[in-house]
């Protein structure tokens, strides 16, 4: 491991600490290959499914729903005519203590984002105003070329690579990005003395002479 004033943004982190450092981390960096391989896998095979067989999510969702249903139903019938017994179904209950931590949780989350946006419109926080118009300004453009849930598959693969690919070539990839932005730092630099420095001069030299 190389020293911070040798990787991307001066960071002294490692790729694992930086995602967490738990069970989220491990997976994304394949440490629990298997599992990792099996979320693609499975992720694979629901892209192939909506994308491919003409299903929603809603429409799949429901089938799904209605097959459980229909095996739960006929089992119970089946069992009390047969004397059997019934589907060991657990009790099915949600606490009012969860329902209140999970609308405290939206409502925190609604109220930091209305109050972000609040500041936004008001002109109270340029660099956030860029950050969003920029993010906004991503999705258009990634949009017009996939549709979400191609997109969605696409996120889920570049996540479940890139890091892991990084994290193990990440000398050669620092030690390249590091030498691109320091070649790019001297042509804006170049670029800012011979031709905004000049502009600036001229328009100053006009209102001198004005």
């Amino acid at each position: 491991m190389g020293s911070s004033s040798d990787r991307l943004f001066n960071r002294q982190r490692t790729v694992h600490q930086i995602l967490g450092g738990g069970l989220v981390a491990d997976v994304i960096l394949w440490r629990h290959k298997n599992l990792t391989a099996g979320i693609l896998v499975v992720t694979l095979a629901a892209w192939v499914v909506f994308e491919k067989s003409g299903y929603t999510l809603i429409s799949l969702v429901s089938s799904v729903f209605l097959l459980l249903l229909t095996i739960i139903f006929l089992w119970a019938k089946s069992a009390a005519i047969l004397n059997r017994p019934a589907p060991p179904l657990p009790h099915l209950h949600v606490s009012e203590e969860m329902i209140n931590d999970a609308a405290t949780t939206i409502s925190n989350h609604i109220n930091k984002l209305l109050s972000i946006s609040e500041d936004i419109a008001l002109a109270k926080d340029s660099r956030m105003f860029v950050k969003v118009a920029g993010c906004l300004l991503l999705i258009t453009v990634i949009g017009g070329f996939t549709d979400f849930l191609s997109l969605g598959y696409l996120s889920i693969v570049t996540l479940l690579t890139v890091p892991a690919i990084y994290e193990r070539y990440e000398d050669h990839i620092d030690r390249y990005a590091i030498l691109g932005y320091k070649r790019l730092r001297m042509l804006y630099d170049r670029f800012d003395a011979e031709c905004i420095g000049r502009i600036q001069t001229s328009i100053f030299e006009k209102k001198k002479l004005s």
